[in-house]
């Protein structure tokens, strides 16, 4: 049975991948920040009483500042494979905390990688890099595209493709960095943009609340449907050779537009229920990120197949459906 270690286990992504991974036969170890609310929603559905004969969700206590527990924790499991998946990963909270966003999302990678190199474990690596690494490159963005973040999320993240790619070509560690555009689902966390349009389209419908507040409408982004994405994570760790992927739909959508998409959904007006708050603005703005993911597709057999006004549509009903409406 191989064994996989995912970081931000608890996460959008990681417990997508956790399914896909048990469904594969491997037994999945997680790591989770201690804490005194529960903070596996996503993955509760998966847990097994850790009396049970062959488990196949481990979770562990550890965190991405604890340089110390990461040793202990890759030497413990010595896992076949790394996803790291695991940061501050919102954009706009990055500005408002960006020692906290370095120290966990950039620096948080060296100690993982260098947590595997001190143990000497035979591990394939995953880092999660990100389409905002690109920032102010006009798009299409690939995976030769140069780097301009325009926040400190996107910097500590090109910190961190950097160190994977450093430990790749000065230890030997097969090392890939998947450098994933927008991607969404109704497990995405509330404070996002795209669930908290689906959210308040859903409420809206319903009569609970009358308007959504929301910044820069004209953002432009390639979403696409997370579930589909993590099947890439897994596909670039089965690679014979380790290199960098963007996975992506190759589409562009404005915030306006799958505003417009989700509340079509629920028959309504869009404009009669968005409010403008400038607090949503980020002091720089990344005005448009547009993948193209042909390396993924030809070498992978990689493809995007929920294209952004599908995924507003799938986002609106699972909302509606929570609400019991």
């Amino acid at each position: 049975m191989k064994r996989a270690l995912i970081t931000g286990i608890t996460g959008q992504d990681g417990s997508y991948l956790t399914e896909l991974l048990i469904s594969k036969g491997y037994q999945v170890h997680g790591i989770i920040r201690r804490s005194s609310t529960f903070n596996t929603g996503r993955i509760d559905h998966l847990y097994q009483d850790p009396h049970e004969r062959d488990q196949r969700l481990v979770l562990h206590y550890g965190d991405l500042t604890d340089s110390s527990r990461l040793v202990t924790l890759i030497e413990k499991i010595r896992p076949d494979e790394v996803y790291h998946l695991a940061a501050q990963s919102h954009v706009r909270v990055s500005f408002d905390e960006p020692e906290y966003t370095g120290n966990t999302t950039g620096v948080g990678t060296t100690r993982l990688l260098e947590a595997i190199r001190m143990v000497g474990v035979d591990t394939r690596y995953y880092q999660a890099s990100s389409s905002e690494m690109f920032g102010a490159t006009p798009p299409p963005q690939d995976e030769d595209t140069p780097f301009y973040p325009r926040s400190p999320y996107g910097a500590a993240k090109v910190y961190g493709y950097w160190m994977a790619r450093n430990y790749r070509e000065a230890h030997g560690l097969f090392a890939v960095n998947g450098i994933l555009f927008n991607h969404e689902s109704p497990r995405r966390g509330e404070t996002f943009v795209t669930r908290k349009i689906a959210r308040a389209a859903a409420r809206i419908a319903a009569g609970i609340e009358e308007n959504v507040y929301l910044g820069n409408l004209d953002a432009v982004r390639d979403w696409g449907y997370a579930e589909e994405y993590v099947e890439g994570m897994w596909r670039m760790l089965q690679a014979d050779q380790a290199t960098d992927y963007v996975l992506a739909t190759g589409t562009a959508t404005t915030v306006r537009e799958f505003t417009r998409y989700c509340f079509e959904r629920v028959g309504l007006d869009w404009e009669k229920h968005v409010r403008f708050d400038e607090t949503y603005l980020r002091p720089t703005e990344v005005d448009a990120l547009i993948g193209d993911a042909s390396k993924a597709q030809r070498e992978l057999g990689w493809k995007a197949q929920t294209m952004p006004e599908q995924l507003a549509h799938l986002m609106v009903d699972a909302e509606t459906t929570a609400l019991g409406r």
